[in-house]
């Protein structure tokens, strides 16, 4: 993920930062929960889209 255009990117529903996950390709909103697919290289930014974060994923620290 493009560290500038991630710099750019945030969650439509919070309007949070984002946490780039390398091993789910994900972007992560801790603030809302969600976490959006990245698919062929491009994030997903909708809210119908995204996965809710598991309890164990909001509590982690990156």
């Amino acid at each position: 993920m493009d560290k500038q255009l991630l710099s750019l990117l945030v969650c439509p529903v919070s309007h949070a930062a984002l946490v780039y996950n390398k091993d789910t390709q994900e972007l992560v909103c801790r603030a809302s929960g969600l976490a959006y697919p990245i698919r062929d290289g491009l994030p997903v930014m909708l809210e119908t889209e995204a996965r809710q974060l598991t309890i164990e994923e909001k509590l982690e620290k990156k």
